[in-house]
């Protein structure tokens, strides 16, 4: 009679498995193709640390996962406002919305989506990204509200050379 396992269903022999005499079969029989037994098979990825909600589950999406449409609301207005010819404070918008999105990744445990890689992966990409755009941004000509004089000499040496 056939062992039972934990769920009281009956344990194939290994005969019936497929397995012959001293070996056990871990594939069907099969060329280069052969596909693993599906409880081998990978059922999920593991979410981002603070990758969970940033609201409770019965809230409506949008509530869910309020930091992200902060973030996206903000580089839309951005952009719209760059589209309107205010190019400096539209990307200043752009780079803010992208350090906000630094610094709410680093005060929130849960939030949502926002949540692509880990912890410090996230913080760091956001808050250099953002910080590049409003330098960027702070240098545009006419008139930049920001001077970097090395900036003039590199590249006057790579235009002479």
């Amino acid at each position: 009679m056939p062992a039972e396992n934990a769920r009281g269903h009956a344990e194939p022999t290994p005969r019936e498995r497929g397995a012959g005499p001293g070996r056990a079969r871990r594939f069907p029989r099969g060329g280069a193709g052969r596909i693993p037994p599906r409880r081998w098979r990978t059922k999920d990825t593991a979410r981002p640390e603070g990758g969970g909600r940033a609201a409770p589950g019965d809230a409506p999406a949008p509530a869910r996962q309020w930091p992200l449409l902060a973030v996206v609301g903000l580089v839309a207005l951005g952009l719209l406002v760059t589209a309107l010819d205010a190019f400096r404070a539209g990307t200043l918008i752009i780079g803010l919305a992208l350090l906000g999105g630094a610094v709410l990744r680093w005060l929130l445990p849960d939030v949502g989506m926002l949540a692509v890689r880990s912890r410090f992966t996230d913080i760091a990409t956001y808050g250099f990204l953002g910080l590049v755009i409003v330098l960027l941004a702070l240098m545009i000509q006419p008139d930049p509200l920001l001077k970097l004089p090395f900036l003039k000499d590199i590249l006057h040496f790579t235009l002479t050379k």
